[in-house]
């Protein structure tokens, strides 16, 4: 126990997290070692993730506090933060080609990508996204191997806030700033739509399907508000699909 802890609230399956000075404290995972590998990589490709900084001596993971306040906090982004945003998530996703997965047949994915070829972080998420002095995405620890294509889906819907309650033509442009930013080929474009709708529902089935056999923290969030609310979401991205497509179609 080391002194002067601070809990940090907002994560839902990292287990107890603190913070302790400058560093930020989980418990240490199976995937811990090669994740703490993977931020060095992106780092030393010129990526700004938060600093990995080992294991404490209660044998938890430690890495770098960033200061600044998460985007989920100040949504809607501009048309300029999301483009910023895209081309955080590219810049991201080119410096991972150079890294090597470690074992990509070992790695248990809760929403497993087909044929994955890419470490992802795999929640690029407005909760996951401090703005400040820098621009830092945080929470690495559900990383594993991915596509650009899943990855992105999750990202550009989650960012987009394409979810219930949304006029259509505001979450559309959303997505264009997204999709345009990341600087997204034709292939990439065309695919998105349906991989938005897919990703979707795959989160809100496994909400349900936790929830139906107990399987934690997933079983207790589908019941805290977050079934419904992925539950609206899936059946929006797939009931507007046309929209989306329109949107990402180059003029």
């Amino acid at each position: 126990m080391v002194p002067d802890e601070q809990e940090l609230a907002g994560g839902n399956a990292s287990g107890k997290v603190v913070r302790v000075g400058n560093t930020v404290r989980k418990p240490w995972l199976d995937n811990t070692a090669a994740v703490q590998d993977y931020l060095r990589a992106l780092r030393s490709s010129g990526v700004d993730v938060p600093q990995p900084l080992g294991k404490d001596d209660d044998g938890r993971s430690v890495v770098e506090f960033v200061e600044g306040v998460l985007a989920l906090e100040e949504l809607p982004l501009t048309r300029d933060d999301l483009l910023r945003v895209g081309r955080m998530i590219r810049r991201i996703h080119d410096a991972s080609e150079a890294f090597v997965i470690p074992d990509p047949d070992g790695w248990n994915m809760l929403l497993p990508a087909e044929a994955p070829d890419l470490m992802c972080h795999n929640d690029l998420a407005p909760w996951n996204l401090v703005r400040g002095d820098r621009w830092v995405f945080i929470d690495w620890d559900g990383a594993g191997p991915s596509t650009r294509l899943w990855d992105l889906a999750y990202a550009a819907q989650s960012f987009a806030m394409l979810f219930d309650g949304q006029p259509v033509k505001e979450a559309a442009a959303r997505l264009r700033a997204i999709v345009d930013g990341y600087q997204a080929d034709e292939s990439l474009r065309s695919a998105l739509p349906a991989a938005m709708a897919e990703r979707t529902a795959a989160m809100f089935t496994l909400l349900e399907s936790s929830h139906e056999t107990g399987f934690q923290p997933w079983a207790d969030m589908f019941v805290n508000g977050h079934g419904e609310h992925w539950r609206g979401a899936a059946q929006y991205v797939r009931q507007h699909q046309s929209a989306w497509e329109q949107a990402l179609d180059r003029p």
